[in-house]
């Protein structure tokens, strides 16, 4: 049976993108929620999370009240902004350090500590971090997986070590940008959402895989292991999106970053994209957004465009030209990079990226995969 391959008749989510759903006019559910939300009791929410607050603001007026991830970026500094100077919360922030970090990331970091905010950085054991990436990597197609484990469970075993049990993350990917939507009525979440949604239920392939190497011990992996549900009951956790309080807007995060946070831009532009203010933290995540694209058809431009075209900032004819000329993109710059951390040669390399490469969608072309369709003609495979 032939499957039609469609785009999102408001925005440019595509039909491939996983657990997204259409409504009879063709509108993905990000664009569905986007509407709903122009509707929604926001001050309701605001009641639900003063509450939250209350719950677990520190007895101690000097003591942390609860725990922001961040990597210096535009969310993370929102919501540590936010949660500091209109609510009065005392965070402490986090940050676990990334494999190929980039000097403008870097810089940013620095700049959101400078502007007062109390912060722990996390180095997990760099040779643990490099064989979760590479496995995660070929296993599951996720070049920063040890990573994406990481800035989960080394910030809860944070939380649990300094007794703060509160943590918050910034959007629900899922429900802003075309995903599941089971979760967009629901304040807190929980570790097998994470499991199920984030690691697309590879956790514990990849990290058997990884603590069976004849070189790591048990301890190695600690800050990649979750706590036991008796453990997150014992310790009282509770995780939640910020998303979930007010209506998101990551483009209003980035002038707020940028006005009180130090936030920089990349002098240069992004490979992939036509953004400059998000996602400078780290050299993997373009290799990421490559394998997105190859694996469902669509890249980082396809989302960074929906989301201008959902907050009312471009027209979908701008965006359709901005993804025609963005999304395929080769990540050519950091090539040798990639090599070099990965161990690999360069043909194994590529021999990763065509096992996930979408032959539905893609041929191969003087070494290159090319699309066989045209963003926003539908088409059947």
């Amino acid at each position: 049976m032939n499957q039609k391959i469609f785009w999102c008749s408001n925005c440019l989510n595509m039909s491939t993108r996983p657990r997204i759903g259409f409504n009879d006019q063709g509108h993905c559910n990000a664009c569905m929620w986007s509407e709903e939300k122009k509707n929604l009791d926001w001050h309701s929410r605001e009641q639900e999370l003063d509450a939250l607050l209350n719950k677990y603001r520190s007895k101690d007026s000097s003591g942390f009240d609860c725990i922001v991830p961040v990597s210096g970026g535009k969310d993370g500094s929102y919501v540590a902004y936010m949660l500091k100077n209109k609510y009065g919360m005392n965070p402490l922030t986090v940050t676990v350090r990334p494999a190929l970090s980039l000097e403008v990331g870097d810089q940013n970091l620095v700049n959101f500590i400078n502007s007062g905010f109390n912060h722990i950085h996390i180095s997990p054991n760099a040779r643990v971090m490099q064989k979760l990436n590479k496995h995660g990597f070929i296993e599951k197609g996720f070049p920063y997986y040890g990573w994406l484990i990481a800035i989960k469970t080394a910030v809860i075993q944070t939380a649990m070590n300094f007794k703060i049990p509160l943590i918050f993350y910034g959007e629900d990917g899922e429900v802003e940008y075309g995903g599941s939507t089971e979760s967009k009525n629901d304040p807190l979440y929980n570790i097998d959402y994470m499991k199920r949604i984030y690691f697309e239920g590879g956790y514990e392939k990849v990290l058997d895989i990884v603590s069976g190497a004849s070189d790591i011990t048990g301890g190695d992996l600690e800050f990649w292991r979750f706590p036991s549900d008796e453990e997150v009951r014992e310790n009282d956790l509770a995780f939640t999106h910020w998303s979930y309080y007010e209506n998101w807007d990551s483009y209003r995060n980035y002038v707020v970053a940028k006005e009180h946070c130090g936030l920089k831009e990349k002098e240069e532009g992004t490979a992939g994209t036509f953004t400059n203010f998000s996602q400078n933290d780290q050299a993997l995540y373009s290799l990421h957004a490559y394998l997105m694209y190859l694996k469902f058809g669509f890249g980082r431009a396809t989302q960074d465009a929906g989301i201008e075209i959902r907050r009312g900032a471009m027209t979908r004819d701008q965006a359709l030209n901005l993804v025609k000329m963005y999304d395929n993109q080769y990540p050519h710059d950091f090539i040798e990079l990639y090599l070099d951390y990965y161990e690999m040669t360069k043909s194994e390399f590529d021999a990763v990226l065509d096992k996930y490469a979408n032959r539905d969608l893609f041929e191969k072309v003087d070494g290159i995969w090319e699309p066989k369709f045209e963003v926003g003609e539908p088409f059947e495979i």
